[in-house]
């Protein structure tokens, strides 16, 4: 495999998006130079059946890395995903079977295909680290953690907070990055790329090759799409693009998106040039209305991980529904078994359960024809013809 080393290509792979290399960006440059075939990868947790776009985010770069010939391994977290990772966790994951895992990733390449190239004469390989971790008995494992002390692993953000808050730490919790530590020994890697708030359990691999089989492996640490205050994107916020997203939802989920996440969302979840979104960066210092260049960018996103003409479908129809208060011409109708809304909303897939749809009404977030339910009249019923909307984005029309 011959390996590409323009100098242009491998400054942007060092700098765009990036948060830190270990041990230097120096080291990596060198490496990547040098027209050495590397070994890398980013492990992902089967703990959802969906990837979203915080994964595609260390996806972009590992592309980075294959369209320069390097050796890129996809890691399914089949094992460590049965634990859950704790980072940024205030409390102990719900732990998952295997059968759960192995369900929840069955459409992983999938999704992970409009990213990465799974083809070609270097395409990216699939592993799973259940192969070597389950195959590890006891005294593999005192081993393995004779080369950690329990200083260091508490160092843990997370871990610390729980304990000043008089919470619990699991002790398969505390393993975790000793396990994901050891995936970097298993494959034999020259370096692992990953989002910023894995840097502690990245480091943890770093350190024990270096310990087991004197290898220097570098880290790259991705930025975290979150705005200047640190508020992220997620679930509780209802705008976690998931890869399996339609693009009226992707759209939608982006317009929704702080100001202070447009510039890095640029950078993070595009394929625009540094000097293209930089322009957009001056234009709103220049007082251009955010919102504006906001549509550009949930354009650019839609375009990246689904097509231009779907981006442009989903743009039209935001501006005609949202932009200008219009509900749109196309509704899909639904005949509930029941009339109440909490029932509507939950039949009609606008919310995924009854539970939602009667948390949503009481945080203002559904409508009858315009007119907002009121907190806990869950009861309230429709008729046919009535339009529920939830939010700005899901409409249904009751036959």
């Amino acid at each position: 495999m011959k390996i590409n080393t323009d100098p242009e290509k491998i400054n942007e792979l060092l700098t765009r998006g990036v948060e830190n290399i270990f041990p230097t960006k120096e080291f990596l440059e060198k490496e990547l130079k040098s027209g050495r075939r590397l070994t890398l990868y980013t492990g992902y947790d089967p703990t959802a059946p969906t990837l979203h776009i915080g994964h595609a985010i260390t996806m972009m770069k590992l592309r980075q890395f294959q369209d320069l010939g390097h050796k890129v391994i996809m890691l399914i977290g089949d094992f460590t995903g049965m634990i859950g990772d704790p980072t940024d966790k205030s409390s102990a994951r719900q732990q998952l079977t295997r059968k759960q895992v192995l369900e929840n990733c069955k459409s992983y390449k999938k999704q992970a295909s409009v990213i990465l190239n799974f083809g070609g004469k270097n395409p990216v390989e699939i592993k799973f680290n259940g192969k070597w971790l389950s195959k590890i008995n006891m005294e593999d494992m005192l081993e393995l953690t004779s080369h950690f002390t329990v200083p260091r692993l508490l160092e843990r953000d997370m871990f610390q907070e729980r304990i000043k808050e008089g919470k619990t730490v699991f002790l398969h919790e505390f393993l975790y990055p000793v396990m994901q530590a050891y995936d970097s020994v298993a494959m034999d890697v020259d370096g692992e790329v990953g989002g910023n708030d894995q840097t502690f359990n990245m480091l943890a691999g770093r350190d024990l090759i270096k310990e087991l089989k004197n290898k220097e492996k570098f880290v790259l640490t991705t930025k975290l799409l979150a705005d200047a205050n640190g508020k992220k994107m997620g679930k509780s916020e209802g705008n976690m693009i998931a890869l399996s997203d339609n693009a009226e939802d992707m759209f939608g989920k982006v317009m929704s998106w702080t100001d202070g996440m447009i510039m890095v969302g640029f950078e993070l979840c595009t394929k625009i040039s540094v000097e293209e979104f930089k322009k957009y960066e001056a234009e709103i210092k220049s007082g251009a209305n955010p919102r504006d260049i906001k549509l550009i960018l949930a354009f650019e996103i839609v375009k990246t991980f689904l097509s231009v003409k779907e981006a442009e479908k989903a743009r039209t129809r935001f501006i005609s529904t949202f932009s200008k208060k219009e509900t749109p011409c196309e509704i899909s109708e639904i005949e509930p078994s029941v009339y109440d809304i909490a029932t509507v909303l939950a039949e009609s897939k606008i919310c995924k359960s009854k539970s939602e749809a009667r948390q949503v009404i009481d945080q203002g977030g559904v409508k009858i024809n315009d007119m907002k339910v009121e907190a806990k009249k869950y009861d309230q019923t429709v008729k046919s013809g009535d339009v529920i909307q939830k939010g700005s984005r899901w409409f249904a029309k009751i036959k």
